[in-house]
């Protein structure tokens, strides 16, 4: 192998690992997972959580239980702005992105609306179908005027 070969393949190690470290990106994968999980056994998230065998971070822990205790809230805000989508006629795995997403739009204030939208739709093109980024995209910046904005008008309240 050439010297050349080894750069490149340093190169792009550092490339994966950059992406790979950002602890938030980690937390809504894995609270992504969760979700997913206690949905298709129809188990409480909680119940997930609690059958971790490794500790869960905060940030995941926040994110899963945000969505439990918010979830007839952000299913109601969901079904509203996914035009011709029933919550059951979506992908489990884009259901679950868009109640993440809806959640740090709501609680969430410190996180940036671009990136609570660039880190959903990109989770949607990892784990779902072809056309999830697009329609999780559409879907939150619908969602962006209900959600964000009810946080700021409780926060001038």
């Amino acid at each position: 192998m050439t010297h050349r070969g080894r750069r490149r393949v340093s190169s792009a190690r550092r490339q994966r690992g950059a992406a790979g470290d950002d602890e938030r990106t980690d937390a809504r994968e894995r609270a992504l997972i969760m979700l997913y999980e206690a949905e298709s056994k129809d188990i409480a998230p909680r119940a997930v959580l609690a059958a971790q065998v490794v500790p869960t971070d905060d940030l995941t822990r926040a994110l899963v239980e945000g969505v439990e205790t918010n979830q007839e809230r952000l299913d109601a805000a969901i079904g509203a702005n996914s035009t011709g989508w029933t919550l059951g006629r979506m992908p489990a795995i884009d259901r679950n992105v868009l109640r993440i997403a809806g959640f740090e739009l709501m609680c969430l204030a410190e996180v940036p609306v671009a990136v609570v939208l660039d880190e959903a739709v990109e989770l949607a093109k990892r784990f779902s179908t072809d056309d999830s980024g697009r329609f999780v995209n559409g879907v939150l910046s619908a969602l962006v005027v209900d959600l964000r904005a009810v946080e700021l008008r409780s926060a001038d309240g």
